[in-house]
């Protein structure tokens, strides 16, 4: 009898303990709309309810990245690394320890008193990050995080993006080992940013390397997965799961706590906790796959999480870096080709030699706009074979695969798609103009 007791006293007690936001997601998006990114298909729950992210950016949240302050006048000392054919030849998960950062960013608040007073106070975000581009001779490095965990919609920045960023490298959680980052750019509809190291000693001497970016559209359901990240700011760790769908949309509300958006995600069953935001989620040869944004918690919901994929996480990255890095501007610019495009689930592929079942789709033009710079090449009821982007052809079986590759597109790409219509193939050919570029906060 004591026994049950003690049971169901820790029961209590564990469900206690658990709370979160509520994510409501729809299982499968039918139609998008790659002129205005408004998602137009049916959402299998019904429901209106949406809730923000596992945030960390609140301004009661005051929890730092489990860095420790040392003396300001210690020395800092670095232990060079002359390993260079072992770091070359790791394999495997444990790669994945040295692609990865915890993230520290703080933020200045206001808070407004009676009678028109206001004080300033500091309030630290502790999340992940991944190197995606790194230059060791020289310090420099990208980082990919989740624009949530740079940005405080109560901050005092006229943006709300941190302006005192910190990153740590695995078993360089020390406050000498820091390393100054600044924000390129980033887009809260996407909940992606990108930081720029440069000139970092600490990288220079360090063990890092630049994450091995993998292909998401080759994940399939029950493939292994890590997520590798700064749960709760205690320090970096991994957990471990398997992928439960492999492309599916999540509607939730965005950093600023008004905006809803609708993201393509993977969902996981690895275990993810606050301070995970914006880390990696890697497959057993220690590939890059995801970007870990966000999970479902609730008394009654066990592992529930979501991963932006590579493979459109890594062209929004190109993307900022190619709009925004030296520049003034901090916004991803999408190329809109005033196309509505309309996937059908037709079934699936066996792959019975690597053990993998996929969905596929039949992805045709369902309209196009007045201005549309694909008028008169395409209409309605056209099917989508392939797309190629500067050389580069996509074949495309879900509707994502356009979406993706036009990230890359640039004023001046080359842009053909091959298309069937009543059972002809053809080419649809345009050069990029610069009116089809648009500004995507």
């Amino acid at each position: 009898m004591a026994g049950t007791t003690k049971r169901i006293i820790s029961l209590i007690l564990a469900l206690s303990l658990i709370s979160g936001c509520i994510l409501t997601f729809s299982s499968c998006l039918y139609t998008y709309d790659i002129l205005t990114g408004q998602n137009e298909g049916k959402k299998d729950d019904g429901g209106n309810n949406t809730s923000k992210p596992d945030n960390q950016n609140s301004p009661q949240n005051n929890t730092s990245s489990g860095a420790t302050d040392q003396n300001d006048d210690e020395t800092v000392e670095y232990y060079p690394v002359d390993n260079t054919e072992e770091l070359s030849g790791l394999e495997g998960a444990a790669k994945t320890l040295l692609s990865t950062v915890i993230i520290d960013a703080r933020f200045d608040i206001y808070n407004s008193y009676p009678y028109g007073t206001t004080e300033t106070t500091e309030h630290s975000s502790y999340g992940s990050g991944v190197i995606y581009k790194l230059d060791k001779e020289a310090g420099d490095a990208y980082i990919i995080t989740n624009y949530h965990v740079v940005y405080n919609s109560s901050s005092a920045t006229s943006d709300g993006i941190s302006d005192k960023i910190d990153l740590y490298l695995y078993g360089q959680q020390l406050s000498s080992y820091a390393i100054e980052a600044t924000y390129v750019g980033g887009s809260m509809n996407y909940d992606l940013a990108v930081l720029k190291v440069e000139g970092s000693e600490v990288l220079k001497n360090s063990a890092a390397v630049a994450a091995a970016v993998g292909n998401s559209d080759e994940v399939a359901v029950f493939d292994k997965v890590y997520a590798v990240g700064n749960p709760e700011g205690l320090g970096m760790s991994a957990t471990d799961g398997m992928v439960s769908v492999d492309s599916e949309t999540l509607t939730m509300t965005g950093a600023d706590g008004r905006t809803t958006l609708s993201l393509r995600v993977m969902r996981v069953s690895a275990a993810i906790n606050e301070g995970n935001s914006g880390g990696g989620l890697y497959d057993t040869d220690g590939n890059l796959i995801g970007i870990v944004n966000a999970k479902r918690t609730g008394s009654d919901i066990d592992n529930i999480a979501y991963a932006i994929p590579i493979n459109l996480a890594k062209n929004i990255a190109e993307n900022i870096i190619y709009n925004c890095d030296g520049e003034t501007k901090t916004s991803l610019y999408r190329c809109l080709l005033g196309v509505t495009l309309t996937a059908k689930v037709t079934g699936v592929v066996v792959d019975g030699e690597n053990d993998t079942v996929t969905k596929v789709e039949i992805v045709e033009v369902d309209s196009l706009t007045d201005d549309s710079v694909m008028a008169g090449q395409l209409k309605a009821g056209d099917i989508i074979n392939s797309i190629t982007l500067d050389g580069v052809t996509v074949k495309v079986t879900r509707i994502h695969h356009v979406i993706d590759l036009m990230m890359l597109a640039r004023v001046g790409s080359q842009v053909t798609i091959n298309a069937t219509r009543d059972g002809v193939a053809f080419d649809a050919q345009i050069t990029v103009p610069e009116s089809a570029i648009t500004e995507f906060e």
